[in-house]
């Protein structure tokens, strides 16, 4: 029996590493700063939907 544990990288984990070696930390800012505007967007939408009592 085997005490060595494989990892297998998802593919996101992948995608960003590629980015990382590739000197692209501003590219990969943008995607985050892009996915937090939407997650807020999409909670304000949230939020304004349900009437206050």
């Amino acid at each position: 029996m085997s005490n060595i544990v494989e990892y297998m990288p998802s593919a996101q984990d992948v995608a960003i590493t590629l980015l990382l070696q590739g000197d692209n930390g501003d590219k990969l800012t943008d995607i985050l700063v892009d996915a937090l505007d939407e997650a807020f967007r999409i909670l304000q939408e949230e939020i304004t939907s349900y009437p206050l009592n």
